[in-house]
Formats: C-alpha cells, sequence, structure tokens
C-alpha cells in the first residue's frame, strides 16, 4: 500500500483490485478445468434523470489492453438510455473475469460525473459552467473527475491535474484577500502580476456586505466580473443578493462587469438565476453526483444465449436512428432503417483499436444538448 492509500496502476492492471469472490470463483474454476467462452454486458436498470452520458471508456480499455477478448462499446460521450448495453466483452470467463469490480468502477463513477456535468450545463443554457469540485473527492482521482466533467460539457475546470487540452480556470481564494490589508489591495496586486490572459475576476464577499464590496472591487477599474461564494448559513435570498448587486453595478457605471456565482450550488440553482449570473462555479454537484450503477453480466455462453434472472438474454446491439431515438435489438438482428449502430468495436484479439477521443466525445455530449435544448 502506498503512503497515501493509492491503489498503484500495476495493481490494477494484474487484477490485483478485485472484490474476493471472484478471486476465489476464479481459483475454483481453474481446479476444475472449467473456463467458458462467454459474452457479458455492462447495463443499468436505472439513471438519474431522463439520460446518461457513458465515460471513463478510457481507463476500461487501458485495463483491458493484452488480454484475450473482444470488446465492443459506445464511444465515450454517447447518450444511452436504462438497459442499453453500453459495453460488451467476448471471451472465456476466467481470462477476464476478476476485472469486473475495477472495470465497473471506471465507467460507474467517471458516467455520473459526465451525466451530471450535462444536466447542469444544460440547465445553465448560454451561461459558463466550470467544475470547482475535485477538492470534495481523493485528489488521487482529480483527473478522472476534470476529465469526464469536460466531456459533459463544462467550459473548464479548476484542478492543475487536469489532462492536457482540459482548459484550467479559477482567480483567488478568500484565504488570499485575507491575506492582504484589504480586498482592495488583493484585487489590484492580482492584477499586477497574473498573465493578461487569466480573467480578473474578483472574489467580493470576504469580510463585508456583497454589495459594497463589489461596487469597490468594480471601482478599481481592472475587474472583468465579481464572484460571489457566500455560504449557505449565509445567504438568505440568493435572488434578491443577486438582484441588487447587479442594479448597483449598472447604476454606477459597471454594466459590463459580470457575475460570477459558486458555493454549494444544485442544477435548480442554476436553473433560478441564470438569467442574471454570467457564469457559475458548480462543485460537490458535479464531483460528488451519484454513480451510475452498472453491472457486468454474462448474457451469451459457450454460443447459448443466456442471462441470469432480471437481465435479457442474448448478444444485443444498439441503434441509433436519425431523430436520435434509440432500438435495442439482438445482434442478428437489421438495425431500423437509416439508423447506425452504438456498440463499435474496442478491442479485437486484446489489441486496442484506437484513442477513445476525449474532445470527440465531449463534441457528442454538446451535439446532444443543442438538440435537446432546441427541440
Amino acid at each position: 500500500m502506498s503512503r497515501f492509500h493509492i491503489v498503484d496502476d500495476d495493481t490494477i492492471a494484474r487484477g490485483g483490485c478485485t472484490d474476493i469472490y471472484f478471486a476465489r470463483c476464479e481459483e475454483v474454476l481453474e481446479k476444475e478445468g472449467i473456463n467458458p467462452r462467454v459474452t457479458m454486458e455492462v447495463t443499468t436498470v436505472g439513471i438519474p434523470g431522463e439520460f446518461g452520458i457513458f465515460c471513463g471508456l478510457n481507463d476500461a480499455l487501458a485495463l483491458l489492453d493484452g488480454l484475450p477478448v473482444d470488446v465492443d462499446a459506445m464511444p465515450e460521450g454517447s447518450v444511452f438510455c436504462p438497459r442499453e448495453p453500453v459495453m460488451r466483452i467476448t471471451g472465456r470467463y476466467r481470462d477476464f473475469g476478476r476485472y469486473e469490480t475495477a472495470l465497473l468502477g471506471f465507467l460507474c463513477h467517471a458516467s455520473g460525473i459526465a451525466t451530471a456535468a450535462a444536466r447542469i450545463k444544460r440547465a445553465a443554457g448560454d451561461r459558463q459552467v466550470y467544475s470547482f469540485g475535485s477538492r470534495r473527492q481523493h485528489p488521487a482521482i482529480a483527473p478522472m473527475i476534470e476529465r469526464s466533467a469536460w466531456i459533459g460539457g463544462v467550459d473548464g475546470v479548476s484542478n492543475t491535474t487536469a489532462p492536457p487540452g482540459v482548459p484550467v480556470v479559477g482567480t483567488m481564494p478568500h484565504a488570499y484577500v485575507m491575506c492582504h490589508a484589504s480586498p482592495e489591495e488583493a484585487w489590484t496586486a492580482f492584477d499586477r502580476h497574473m498573465p493578461v490572459d487569466v480573467p480578473r475576476l474578483m472574489l467580493c464577499d470576504t469580510f463585508g456586505d456583497e454589495k459594497e464590496e463589489c461596487l469597490k472591487a468594480a471601482e478599481t477599474g481592472v475587474a472583468t466580473a465579481v464572484r460571489l461564494d457566500t455560504p449557505q448559513s449565509r445567504r438568505g435570498d440568493m435572488r434578491s443578493i443577486l438582484e441588487e448587486v447587479r442594479w448597483e453595478l449598472d447604476t454606477h457605471g459597471h454594466e459590463t462587469v459580470g457575475i460570477f456565482l459558486s458555493g454549494g450550488l444544485t442544477e435548480e440553482d442554476i436553473c433560478a438565476y441564470r438569467d442574471i449570473v454570467t457564469a457559475f462555479g458548480v462543485g460537490g454537484a458535479i464531483a460528488n453526483a451519484p454513480v451510475i450503477d452498472f453491472s457486468l453480466d454474462i448474457v451469451d455462453i459457450k454460443g447459448r444465449a443466456c442471462a441470469k434472472r432480471g437481465k435479457w438474454s442474448g448478444t444485443k446491439q444498439v441503434w441509433v436512428r436519425p431523430g436520435g431515438s434509440h432500438a435495442i435489438l439482438p445482434v442478428s438482428s437489421p438495425g431500423p432503417e437509416g439508423a447506425a449502430p452504438l456498440l463499435v468495436p474496442q478491442v479485437r484479439g486484446g489489441t486496442v483499436l484506437g484513442d477513445t477521443g476525449m474532445r470527440e466525445a465531449r463534441t457528442r455530449v454538446l451535439r446532444f444538448l443543442d438538440l435537446i435544448c432546441t427541440s
């Protein structure tokens, strides 16, 4: 075990991070000489809300790379519904069975975060949303959180370990302001020393009334926006606070200074304030999102359709029609006219066929959000 109680890559890659019953059953099957060829599918019977966003495929493929299996899966960023297989694996059971724990962990957690991010981005409409929640989770998984949030549609993230290509944003904490003699000194010092491409987003509720500090920040002449991070215990009527701040900024000639809101925001908050707020910093509502409760189940064994109670037997394909609706059919059946298959080859004979494409995944999500927001 490492210093920070983190499972290392090698342990995960060799199947050492698993539930004990998989290891014990593998031992029994080996001693009995049983290792049937099976097809297993990853599905869920429920999702939070009306749609899910598939994410975590990159880690899942890295886990299965080199194993004697074939894998078909939806591309990352695909929309899925309950009972639709998002991935299927074909191979001899003992060759990959012990990897179920890590595989589902990768997919369940990342898909939950991407789904929450997409729902919040939809709620925000044309307002920007930033992921500020990596501090609510174990630091070892910060890159996964930020990657999943980015795929889910956020406009930027705060953690410095975000994967390359993801914009990292953020300006100042309350502690920074408190280290100066006054908020004004903190704001002007920030302007003096930060590169010109860093937004002059000034935190404005450290000591005083939100309206008072926002006006002071605007009057420095360097603020492009003011940020309110008022804790729940001090908020009162947040709508009234925002309206008052906006009124005073406009009345004093600061119409171009935006309002950035953060601090325990929910999807409902964003719907309530998006008409007056320029951008949102969202923490726990994304990083602490409910996982997607995927399971991995045998649907075919030795070429025969077979499934446990409550699951649909037989290998399946998910088809997406031109209008966006889905159909689940046996893999041997032709798809609906004009429809395209969603499960596509990802691994053949243990070889990963290509990169999962983070930017392409994000584009799929944004295209979907545009479709449902305009329909």
